[in-house]
């Protein structure tokens, strides 16, 4: 069953390009749950990332899975669009190419993949650049 994905703008931009290429990315991932994404601002996010984090700076995306198995959503993924337009352009790629990049990078996180030792990073950015790849989109 390919995955329900809700999406959510609480920014000024118009967001229906980005989530065609999030829904692009995720293509061929299947869940019987749904998720959501939440578009924000970079204010938004920063206030997110010190509330739930403690780290006082905005970010580029953030993810909340959902501990509740009974719920129909496997979590919330937050992304700040125009933090995504600089790392675009900072790595040299196109927005299509980050965009997706961190969709994919929350949903992993849903899913409880995480990137705090090595071998974790190694086998979550393995995986991260499988689903990309499946998806066609690559690097430049």
């Amino acid at each position: 069953m390919i995955m329900e994905i809700n999406f959510y703008n609480q920014t000024e931009l118009e967001t229906k390009e980005y989530e065609a290429i999030i829904k692009n990315a995720l293509k061929n991932q299947k869940n019987e749950k749904s998720m959501e994404i939440v578009f924000v601002t970079p204010n938004q996010i920063h206030e997110m990332n010190k509330t739930y984090r403690d780290v006082d700076r905005p970010t580029d995306v953030l993810s909340f899975p959902n501990d509740d198995d009974k719920d129909t959503s496997i979590g919330d993924i937050f992304i700040n669009l125009e933090q995504a337009f600089s790392q675009a352009s900072e790595y040299g790629h196109r927005i299509e190419r980050e965009v997706a990049f961190l969709a994919v990078h929350g949903y992993l996180h849903l899913l409880g993949y995480d990137h705090y030792t090595p071998e974790e990073e190694k086998e979550m950015f393995d995986l991260q650049e499988k689903i990309l790849l499946e998806a066609g989109i690559e690097r430049k």
